[in-house]
């Protein structure tokens, strides 16, 4: 049974307070079931559902075509999971843009429906008010700056952003205003590790950061890539901020093609893997069909 609502669960004042105490925050995006659970066992202090699950579940090329249905259908199915992380939800491209009232409504939809502790949206500077009015309502929001993946067509592509003294300036003036509004935590994505580490030394709520450099009070990496597992959505090329900690892909086709060899060869299933008759039954049997 999910333990939505328990006082056992991690919440946005103890990440404020690990980063107050100089401890590093664990975030791993999750979208299922069994994914919360083995993050949870793992000792993750959050979870995120994020609308990356476009790419890495659902097999788009972006995360532009996830709807609100999308996000609750997976957070539910993570709640299910999660009995102690702190679980974020994405609000995904259009649901929370064209007013603030339709974004208050939709965070509201995955706190009361999805069952997550927070929301995640995109921008700075010029959500800002979105933000306050989300947190006014008591849902905490966690911002996200730098590379945002659901404006990847006006960035012209995954590129780090905030690398000349004008590009940072701004990234650093979203990061402040995000935290005049009420923001619990900021995303910090692909951006220079310096320009990350002063971000994170100027504001007092905590950064997590996801390729900027060690200097966050955070890290959040996608289940997807840290586990070799589906990988066939990335570039060529891995991207730089990701390490990949274990090779499930690879073991999971290794498995597979085992099992398949094995029916082929018609040496699975054995014994062990089937169920036994009475002889006295099977002899019945036969002998009502010969008569």
């Amino acid at each position: 049974m999910s333990a939505v609502g328990s006082s056992t669960r991690v919440t946005a004042g103890e990440l404020q307070a690990k980063k107050e105490r100089g401890e590093k925050i664990v975030m791993l995006t999750a979208y299922d079931y069994p994914s919360a659970r083995i993050a949870e066992e793992a000792g993750v202090d959050t979870i995120l559902v994020g609308d990356s699950l476009g790419m890495v579940v659902l097999g788009y090329d972006s995360t532009i075509p996830v709807t609100m249905d999308d996000m609750l259908h997976h957070a539910k199915a993570v709640m299910r999971g999660s009995q102690r992380a702190f679980v974020v939800a994405d609000l995904p491209f259009m649901s929370y843009q064209v007013s603030t009232e339709e974004a208050m409504r939709n965070a509201g939809r995955l706190l009361q429906e999805g069952g997550a502790q927070a929301v995640k949206l995109e921008g700075g500077v010029h959500m800002a008010e979105t933000v306050r009015r989300i947190v006014q309502i008591g849902i905490p929001v966690v911002g996200h700056i730098g590379l945002t993946p659901q404006s990847i067509n006006t960035l012209s592509g995954y590129k780090v952003q905030g690398k000349t003294p004008q590009q940072a300036e701004r990234v650093l003036e979203d990061a402040v205003a995000l935290q005049q509004a009420g923001a619990s935590a900021v995303v910090l994505e692909t951006i220079p590790a310096p320009l990350a580490a002063l971000i994170s030394k100027r504001l007092r709520i905590p950064t997590i950061g996801i390729g900027a450099g060690a200097g966050c009070d955070g890290q959040v990496q996608v289940w997807h890539d840290l586990l070799s597992y589906n990988t066939s959505w990335l570039p060529k090329h891995m991207p730089r901020h990701v390490k990949q900690y274990a090779d499930a892909g690879g073991i999971m086709r290794e498995a597979i093609e085992s099992y398949g060899a094995e029916v082929r060869a018609g040496s699975f299933p054995t014994t062990k893997e089937s169920f036994a008759m009475p002889k006295e039954a099977l002899a019945e049997l036969e002998a009502a069909r010969r008569s």
